[in-house]
């Protein structure tokens, strides 16, 4: 199993509605056939600490069966269409891929 993280800093110059759409264009890739699951969410409202970055504006959590699912997941047109429409929309996107 593979889970694949992706955080993502919007640009701080979106208005509501660009916020909202990004999050629906988020979901679009729940189509996406090599995900296992996927998750959305937003920074919890968990009690502030040192080592807690809730600085991002949105999380995607991929769950694939392996690397070969994930290699397919990145090449879906899904997925490509998802960053060709919003990458200039964020400044700042992180991704943790763990096994």
């Amino acid at each position: 199993m593979l889970i694949h993280t992706v955080y993502f800093w919007l640009r701080e110059d979106l208005d509501k509605n660009q916020c909202t759409d990004f999050r629906i264009s988020l979901e679009t890739m729940y189509q996406i056939e090599h995900a296992e699951a996927m998750y959305i969410g937003t920074p919890a409202n968990t009690t502030e600490r040192p080592v807690l970055d809730s600085s991002y504006d949105f999380a995607l959590t991929v769950i694939l069966k392996d690397i070969a699912a994930h290699d397919a997941y990145q090449a879906d047109p899904l997925h490509q269409a998802f960053i060709a429409a919003n990458k200039a929309l964020w400044k700042q996107v992180k991704i943790y891929d763990a096994d």
